[in-house]
C-alpha cells in the first residue's frame, strides 16, 4: 500500500492550494481517508477526512469554510483544496488511509489513532 502525497507549496496570505493523495495497493472505495497536518512543535491534527465508498466527508470544526476534500474514484485519488491560507496554516500535510470497517465516527476519521497507513507528507508554507 502507497500513500504519495503531492502539491504542497509557497503560497501568500489569502491565496490557495489544491493538495493530491494518490493511492495504490488497496481497494480505495473501502478506506476513511483522512488528511492531517503537523506544524514544528504541535501534535498531528485531521483537518479533512472522507469516506471513499460514499463520499461523506467530516471536517475538524476550525477548516469547515476554508477547506474541501474531495476524491476522484477512477484516479484512486484523493483531494484537499485549502482556501484563503494564513501563515498558521503552514505544515507538513499527510493523507492517511484505514479501512471504514467498522464505519468510523467523525471524532475516529479526524484522529489519529486509527490509521495505520500513511504518506510521507507535502509541505505547506505561507508567506505573509
Amino acid at each position: 500500500v502507497q500513500l504519495v502525497e503531492s502539491g504542497g507549496g509557497l503560497v501568500q496570505t489569502g491565496g490557495s492550494l489544491r493538495l493530491s493523495c494518490t493511492v495504490s495497493g488497496l481497494l480505495f472505495e473501502y478506506y476513511d481517508m483522512t488528511w492531517f497536518r503537523q506544524a514544528p512543535g504541535k501534535a498531528r491534527e485531521g483537518v479533512a477526512a472522507i469516506y471513499t465508498g460514499s463520499g461523506k466527508t467530516y471536517y475538524a470544526d476550525a477548516e469547515k469554510e476554508r477547506s474541501v476534500i474531495s476524491q476522484d474514484v477512477d484516479k484512486n485519488t484523493v483531494f484537499l483544496d485549502l482556501n484563503s491560507l494564513q501563515p498558521e496554516d503552514a505544515a507538513l500535510y499527510y493523507c492517511a488511509a484505514e479501512r471504514n470497517c467498522p464505519p468510523m465516527t467523525a471524532r475516529q476519521a479526524l484522529g489519529t489513532a486509527v490509521y495505520r497507513t500513511w504518506g510521507q507528507g507535502t509541505q505547506v508554507t505561507v508567506s505573509s
